[in-house]
């Protein structure tokens, strides 16, 4: 099982930390041990479990694209958005603790920008997280002009991952970073894409295709 780079310390200190457990368990008297010792192992299992990154194979037809994050869709609404026009539509993905939580490009293009922003720790799966809480935006500009989307911090979910740079050529459905336990992501499509999935679908990052470039 490939474990993401972004979490391999993470993994590390969890696992120092559970053999430490362990080995003091198995010393203590029973049967308190052996119950702190499955507790670490379970702790140590869900680490690993949680950090999994599996391989993906993005579709191959052009103009297609693709969900940025593993999860359950659970927004999707037409908006008048600051970044890719009228008419644009808003697709909301969260992921639970239990979803792989490594991110992918969603679509071919080149990093416009990328910001951070600092905010509150709000439930995912509250819309008001989108605007209110910790995030970051990345915007990149595309053949169906630009595309919009956003890692959210949940109320869990301190920490944002982030490798793209504004300038970078990137390709559909690699990794770009991931966001640590529950959380979402957003994506702003302009009007020249087709959104075909709807709410209450569940996503795979890199795989599910949210719609289509209406000139393809």
């Amino acid at each position: 099982m490939r474990i993401a780079p972004y979490g391999t310390g993470s993994v590390v200190k969890t696992a120092i930390f559970c053999i430490i457990v362990i080995i003091a368990g198995i010393f203590l008297p029973q049967p308190g041990g052996s119950i702190l010792v499955a507790a670490a192992l379970l702790f140590l299992l869900f680490t690993l479990y949680f950090y999994r990154d599996p391989e993906r194979a993005a579709p191959a037809e052009p103009g297609l694209v693709i969900a940025p994050a593993d999860g359950k869709i659970v927004l999707k609404q037409t908006v008048d958005h600051p970044v890719t026009g009228p008419n644009s539509t808003l697709v909301s993905i969260f992921m639970s603790p239990f979803n792989v939580h490594v991110n992918r490009i969603p679509v071919d293009g080149t990093v416009h920008d990328c910001q951070y922003h600092e905010g509150k720790f709000l439930m995912a799966f509250d819309h008001r997280s989108m605007s209110d809480n910790e995030r970051m935006e990345i915007t990149l500009d595309t053949a169906a002009g630009p595309v919009w989307f956003s890692q959210v911090s949940g109320f869990v979910a301190r920490r944002i991952v982030c490798e793209l740079k504004a300038g970078q050529e990137v390709t559909r459905g690699s990794r770009f970073g991931m966001i640590k336990l529950g959380s979402r992501v957003d994506i702003a499509l302009p009007a020249s894409v087709r959104v075909t999935v709807s709410v209450g679908m569940q996503t795979t990052a890199g795989e599910t295709v949210l719609g289509g470039m209406e000139s393809f």
